[in-house]
């Protein structure tokens, strides 16, 4: 290791298909795996050891998706969806209207049987409906992304919905912390001048989904400024693990965040510590992994020389002689039982990925400093299972994950029982393309309420929230 980078060790610190075969093929053949299907590979039940899901049960779909008159949500017989909110209405708090582009999102256990939704908007430049921006909630009055609050009643009616953060930029993913707040992600890495933005983004920031003043719109900078993607939060030892979706090369890191107050509670975070970025000796890129099962002992965490990223990007920076490990398109990221995990949604070589794949699932023990790739998807003969790209992760009360596809073509919420069973649990109806060349918008931010009785996912355009009621398991 180089005399400006360190390597440590752990600190002792404190989601069937809908649709025909044929209709199937299409949609692959569209996507580049002509006339293949998608299967895992790997054993699913790793992903659930020690999580409170492990005890529910393993049993596979809920049947085939019925369509819907009115054009929005396919679902199984005995569900049904209520529309919470859609881009364009008026916000119930008369700040303006509901943004464009919904993407991640928590749910949060309120008084009196309430929730608390937290949604990000991904909002560049060019958004159609920006977050409007509000005093003492507004980072920079020229980013037009931020997150929406809703507050939902004992009968998932919403009672209020507002601004809970705004003037920030490309709002992507995040993730909840042990403290009940959402910590939202931007990802890009736009300075202050570009896009006519006045302030630097790259950046967490956290949002109190109660009341969002406690938190404001205060920068997390120490975690560093990156193409930020999703973040999980080690419930015992408080690291913040960080997902960076780079768009071009060199490709995203797996980040840790130590904080100074490891203990957590709400603006903890503001007090700083230490961002280190993954090195898995003799890996550079995880793309060339390609084998289920295959471990790797002895990770190490580096220091990030500026995390600032004051002149050059993180990736781009020196991490000594023994470089560091990068990956195409980190996603996902979530804390399970006493291991992270998280997702590479593609790689492919044409783009300069070591290797190609559809997905990967990736499981990271800190305790043993082992790193798992758990779960690939790859080109297989069974058209039957899913799409490419996996993106938004969450458990289901099932036993198993609730998976949004980020591919072309149909767009679903799959569940993947812990015997590795694929069922569609969702399918998207609002064209947004032509009768002739029909596009869907994609699923993100599935999430399932505190009583696990509802599942919200949000189409990411047009911009609409839904709220799943039904014979959950």
């Amino acid at each position: 290791m180089s005399d400006s980078t360190s390597a440590t060790s752990e600190p002792s610190g404190t989601s069937g298909t809908s649709g025909s075969t044929a209709s199937r093929r299409q949609v692959l053949a569209r996507t580049g795996a002509l006339g293949a299907g998608i299967a895992f590979a790997g054993t699913l039940s790793e992903l659930f050891a020690g999580t409170a899901a492990a005890h529910g049960s393993s049993a596979s779909g809920y049947g085939p998706l019925v369509p819907d008159p009115n054009g929005l949500l396919d679902l199984p017989r005995g569900f049904r969806y209520k529309v919470l909110s859609r881009e364009g209405d008026a916000l119930r708090s008369g700040e303006g209207q509901v943004p464009s582009n919904h993407d991640g999102m928590a749910a949060f256990a309120g008084r009196s049987g309430r929730v608390h939704l937290v949604r990000n908007h991904e909002n560049r430049v060019t958004a159609a409906i920006p977050v409007p921006t509000v005093p003492e909630l507004t980072y920079d009055p020229m980013g037009k992304g931020g997150c929406t609050a809703l507050t939902l009643d004992h009968r998932g009616d919403v009672l209020d919905e507002r601004v809970a953060i705004a003037g920030t930029a490309v709002n992507c993913a995040g993730g909840p912390t042990p403290w009940g707040t959402w910590l939202t992600c931007e990802e890009t890495e736009d300075l202050a001048g570009t896009n006519g933005y006045t302030k630097d983004h790259g950046f967490v920031f956290e949002v109190d989904p109660v009341d969002p003043r406690r938190t404001g719109a205060v920068p997390l900078t120490a975690m560093g400024r990156f193409q930020h993607e999703a973040v999980a939060v080690d419930p015992t030892r408080g690291i913040v693990y960080e997902t960076e979706d780079a768009f071009d090369r060199p490709f995203g890191l797996f980040y840790r965040f130590l904080p100074r107050k490891p203990e957590g509670g709400r603006g903890s975070l503001r007090a700083g510590g230490r961002l280190q970025a993954m090195r898995v000796p003799d890996v550079p890129d995880l793309s060339s992994v390609q084998e289920p099962g295959a471990e790797f002992d002895g990770v190490e965490w580096v220091d990030v020389p500026d995390p600032l990223a004051v002149r050059t990007p993180i990736r781009n920076q020196d991490f000594g002689p023994r470089g560091i490990t990068h990956a195409q398109k980190l996603e996902g990221c979530y804390w399970g039982g006493s291991c992270v995990y998280f997702v590479s949604s593609y790689a492919r070589s044409r783009e300069g990925s070591a290797g190609d794949h559809f997905g990967q699932i990736w499981r990271y023990d800190p305790g043993r400093r082992r790193l798992t790739l758990v779960i690939v998807f790859g080109p297989d003969t069974d058209v039957q299972l899913p799409g490419s790209e996996p993106d938004n992760i969450c458990l289901a009360p099932s036993g198993g994950l609730m998976v949004c596809e980020d591919g072309a073509g149909a767009q679903h919420v799959f569940g993947v029982t812990r015997r590795g069973e694929v069922y569609a649990v969702a399918r998207g109806r609002q064209n947004i393309g032509t009768p002739e060349e029909p596009e869907w918008g994609e699923f993100a931010g599935v999430t399932f309420s505190p009583r696990q009785d509802t599942m919200y996912v949000n189409c990411y355009t047009p911009g609409t929230t839904f709220a799943v009621t039904g014979p959950w398991r």
